[in-house]
């Protein structure tokens, strides 16, 4: 869509408004007696410049042509006597002062704008110039009378309306009804008409005259006249008698109102009822009074094609558009949207102090002349003059518009809610909305727009603005219909005097339930906000909605490393709000319970996850707002006191106030920290969640780290032969499924069962072997390449998998492997024996039966039953054994025989031995035998308080599971007691 410019650069305003020059209401409000005697501005004395401003509306043609028409002696289509029947401020004192000038200037009004519309509708060349006499019921005094210095001093109406038609002359006619205040008749009047020229008696505000002298019968006077006045007329052929009756009953007394009743009958019976309206006309008569021109016509039209456009494109969501005539409407009001002139005729219309015509001027005039200044052209660019931009900040315009709403009660809630005080809530909420709405001033717009179409929700108890009536005033071609759901609901829930009820709102004079809101949210204590806080908290993410949330722990607020236990299991750890992400002291508080569980290393420091908030103060902001609407809707008081709708409003404002503080837990709770890789916390930043990203937020959690394969659900057998760890051959199933939960490397199962399936589905494949052992400790398979339910797989340190190879070595039949001589290493002297033994082994380390061993041996001899001979060769010498192809050997020393010693008398010496001995060993142990070392050789010393044990060992792993396996180790050590130092090289 093409840029629109804005109406500021189209028209053209009045001087006095481009200047900012106040202006009163009597600018739109003079009558005829200023205009005949000169006091009234140049706008309404000026002829020519008062029909340049003046729109000659439908009804002001109807009665200016027939009046025309009947002071140029026709009498077809005509009344010689005109009741004007107008709602006050209609546009009576307008209309008769157009009659006036008419009447007064004859020919001379010919060149006047508008007049040949009316001449031709009169079927005349010309208004005929007439004699001219001006009634005003509340001008004239029957006391101190009428008339200045040589002129008769005049008390009565008819001694006033005689000498402004004739002057001298005509007054002579009716001195005497002067003098004895008696109405004249049928004769007296004809004899003080005027012979030379039509005459045109104009009257207003008679109801005014007759009720201030109605104790004197002075009414009842006036209406004698005016009876024989209409009835002299009617037989006149150029006479013309236009009288105003005001419809408005506003400070009428009963009397009054019988009073009007009873002139309106008597004219109506006499002459012709003329309803003086615009309704349908207002956009030109403003455009004429506020602007000195209209601007391009190409602007306008195009401005008007555009809102046209958007207004059918949108027709179903908005109010009135009738596609055949909703661009002539848009023309028609330019540079007014259609609703600025429509709500007042729509809503405003019945008010008892409304002035349709007058007041509406001055209203606008105001208006436009605030909003043509240069600091508000700077702040919008609007292409019309919308409801949303009155000016409620203006105390003129403010004035001037209560003034029309009959009172200034409305005054606090248009400061408190609108405008008018720094911190009105349409303001605040502008101020922090995001930036479209914030440009758009939606919020100051939206509540304007309210505020008129609701009549001001004081004197129209069921007046209100539906959605549709907003959409429409308020909206645009450039604007987004989506923003005005959040709009509202931003009004509704902050402002004091705006109630709803069923998407229609209305501005009221009694604080609504926010402002009761207000108080309550104070006395709300900070321990009960911290209480429901963690009950909520607790709430939201025990929530099971699927099937993955069950299978995880869930631990609140820890303060110590033992508050979460060390489990092979999911853990999920729920941080406090007095915790929160970006805290040091959180990650210190993280990094410690991972690292420990109490006085112990944590073994399973991959199972936790946490999950840190965001900073607090929005979450305890719309908690303690859900309870002081419980406080209030616990008051039952309170609740007495509210009509239906505010009742229906409470438990609304409830329910969003509870879902409200649900909602901003579950965004608070965007931050979920686990052990990475590399063995140290990471992050992870969900982002901008909501409680609709997910049934709820363990699973929204669960759901993004299984997206990273931080969590599985199921892991496949060739994943788990992957991960094996390499210093084992057969590996225990608990110690697999612990593995999920203690190394970072492996993702963490979310089912710890989940084990069970991989186990059974990797025997049924032949990817693993199924194996137990016996009482000697040898492994024994059960299951292999057959099929496995998970039902059938235990989860024990008693129960081993293996892989698909050893698995396969462990179904062949056991052979003859290898064969073992004891003892290894012997020390005898020559001529001493020893006997050794051989055993044999199978090629799965176990004992395997030996029928015939061959022996042999250096240094000496050995029987076939391995008992050797020492010779006297001394040195090492080898002992060995053969069998089934297989054969073993072992080291014996021969040592020489010493000479014993010799005393110095030739006698030999005994050697004294050492009464304790020292027995040691170093060699490997098969990882097969570790448990039958211990229980085969290191028993037989354990009752000794000498033995000394030292272990060194030595494994070699893959580099990226290195310092997850030595922190592993020191865990295990310290659990022992055991010094910690591991080395990684």
């Amino acid at each position: 869509m093409a840029k629109l410019k804005p109406w500021y650069d189209v028209v053209e305003l009045r001087e006095d408004l481009r200047e900012n020059r106040p202006l009163d209401a009597s600018e739109f409000a003079v009558h005829l007696d200023q205009i005949r005697d000169g006091r009234a501005g140049k706008d309404y004395t000026d002829p020519q410049r008062f029909f340049d401003r003046t729109y000659v509306t439908g009804s002001l043609l109807d009665l200016a042509s027939q009046v025309a028409r009947r002071l140029s002696g026709l009498q077809v289509e005509t009344s010689a006597v005109f009741n004007m029947s107008t709602q006050f401020g209609g546009g009576k004192s307008h209309s008769l002062t157009a009659l006036y000038h008419l009447a007064k200037n004859g020919a001379k009004a010919n060149k006047w704008k508008g007049v040949d519309s009316i001449t031709a509708t009169a079927n005349i060349k010309s208004v005929p110039e007439a004699a001219v006499a001006v009634f005003m019921g509340k001008e004239f005094d029957s006391l101190n009378g009428r008339g200045g210095e040589g002129e008769p001093r005049r008390f009565t109406p008819w001694g006033e309306i005689a000498w402004q038609l004739g002057g001298a002359k005509s007054f002579a006619v009716v001195e005497k009804h002067e003098k004895e205040f008696i109405e004249p008749k049928g004769d007296a009047i004809r004899a003080m008409l005027p012979k030379d020229r039509p005459a045109l008696i104009l009257m207003d505000e008679i109801i005014s005259y007759a009720s201030t002298y109605r104790a004197k019968g002075y009414g009842d006077r006036l209406y004698n006249f005016l009876d024989c006045l209409a009835e002299t007329a009617r037989g006149e052929k150029n006479v013309a008698v236009v009288v105003s009756i005001p419809a408005s009953d506003l400070e009428y007394t009963p009397a009054d109102a019988a009073d009007e009743a009873r002139f309106k009958k008597m004219l109506d019976r006499l002459g012709k009822a003329i309803m003086m309206s615009a309704d349908t006309e207002i956009g030109e008569i403003i455009r004429r009074r506020l602007f000195e021109s209209s601007g391009s016509q190409d602007e306008a039209r195009k401005t008007a094609a555009a809102y046209t456009e958007w207004a059918i494109e949108h027709a179903q969501e908005l109010a009135g558009i009738d596609p055949e005539t909703v661009q002539s409407r848009f023309l028609a009001a330019y540079p007014f949207h259609p609703s600025v002139l429509s709500v007042f005729e729509r809503k405003w219309a019945s008010l008892p102090r409304f002035q349709r015509t007058r007041g509406v001027l001055r209203l606008l005039a105001l208006w436009v002349a605030h909003n043509h200044q240069d600091e508000h052209r700077k702040a919008t660019r609007e292409p019309l003059i919308t409801l949303g931009l009155a000016p409620l900040n203006n105390p003129v315009f403010r004035a001037a518009l209560f003034e029309q709403l009959g009172s200034d009660a409305l005054e606090v809630p248009v400061a408190t809610d609108i405008i008018g005080k720094s911190d009105a809530h349409a303001l605040r909420l502008d101020k922090e909305a995001d930036d479209g709405v914030k440009k758009a001033q939606l919020h100051r717009k939206v509540a304007t727009t309210i505020f008129f179409e609701s009549n001001g929700g004081m004197s129209q108890g069921k007046a209100d603005a539906s959605v549709p009536e907003i959409r429409t005033a308020a909206f645009g071609p450039d604007a987004n219909l989506a923003d005005l759901e959040g709009v509202l609901e931003g009004l509704t829930a902050t402002c004091y005097y705006l109630n709803s009820d069923k998407n229609r709102f209305r501005f009221g004079l009694t604080p609504n339930l926010n402002q009761i809101l207000v108080s309550r949210r104070g006395a709300v204590q900070p321990k009960s906000v911290d209480e429901r806080v963690r009950q909520q908290t607790q709430k939201l993410f025990d929530k099971q909605t699927g099937e993955s949330s069950k299978y995880v722990d869930r631990k609140y607020w820890p303060a110590r490393t033992n508050d979460v236990p060390n489990r092979a299991a999911l853990t999920l750890v729920v941080m406090g709000l007095e915790t929160n992400a970006s805290d040091k002291k959180t990650m210190d508080l993280m990094e410690a319970i991972v690292r420990d569980c109490g006085s112990s290393g944590r073994t399973f420091k991959s199972a936790l996850l946490f999950a840190a908030p965001d900073t607090a103060d929005n979450v305890r902001t719309t908690v303690r707002d859900a309870l002081a609407w419980e406080d209030i809707d616990d008051d039952e008081d309170t609740k007495k006191r509210l009509d239906d709708a505010q009742r229906k409003l409470l438990q609304r404002n409830l329910d969003n106030a509870r879902r409200a503080a649900d909602e901003t837990l579950f965004r608070a709770y965007r931050h979920v920290f686990l052990l990475g890789k590399d063995n140290a916390l990471r992050g992870l930043d969900l982002g901008q969640i909501t409680s609709s990203s997910a049934g709820s937020i363990t699973e929204l959690i669960l759901w993004e780290l299984e997206k990273n394969d931080e969590i599985t659900a199921t892991v496949g057998p060739a994943r788990l032969v992957k991960f094996w760890p390499s210093s084992l051959t057969e590996w225990p199933t608990k110690g697999a499924r612990d593995a999920f939960y203690s190394s970072p490397q492996l993702p963490r199962l979310l089912n710890p069962d989940a084990i069970k399936r991989t186990i059974a589905d990797g025997v049924t494949r032949g990817d693993l072997g199924y194996a137990t052992k016996n009482a000697d400790g040898r492994l024994k398979l059960q299951r292999f390449q057959e099929s496995m339910l998970e039902a059938e797989v235990e989860i024990s340190d008693d129960v081993f998998i293996l892989k698909a190879t050893d698995a396969v070595k462990l179904k062949e039949p056991p052979q003859l492997a290898s064969l073992s001589v004891r003892p290894e290493h012997s020390r005898i002297k020559a001529g001493e024996q020893v006997a050794f033994t051989c055993s044999a082994q199978d090629q799965y380390g176990q004992p395997h039966p030996l029928a015939l061993v061959m022996w042999s041996a250096t240094g000496g001899s050995i029987t076939s039953e391995g008992v050797f001979t020492a010779g006297a060769v001394s040195g090492l010498h080898a002992v060995r054994a053969e069998a089934n192809g297989q054969q073993a050997s072992v080291e014996v020393r021969v040592e020489a025989p010493q000479q014993k010693p010799e005393t110095s008398n030739g006698e030999e010496t005994v050697e004294e031995l050492p009464a304790k001995l020292k027995i040691r060993w170093r060699g490997p142990v098969p990882t097969q035998k570790w448990m039958n070392f211990y229980t085969k050789v290191l028993t037989r010393f354990a009752g000794s308080s000498e033995l000394k044990l030292e272990v060194s060992f030595e494994a070699t792993v893959d580099r990226e599971q290195a310092q997850s396996k030595a922190d592993d180790t020191r865990t295990g050590l310290k659990e022992l007691g055991l010094d910690d130092n591991v080395s990684v090289t």
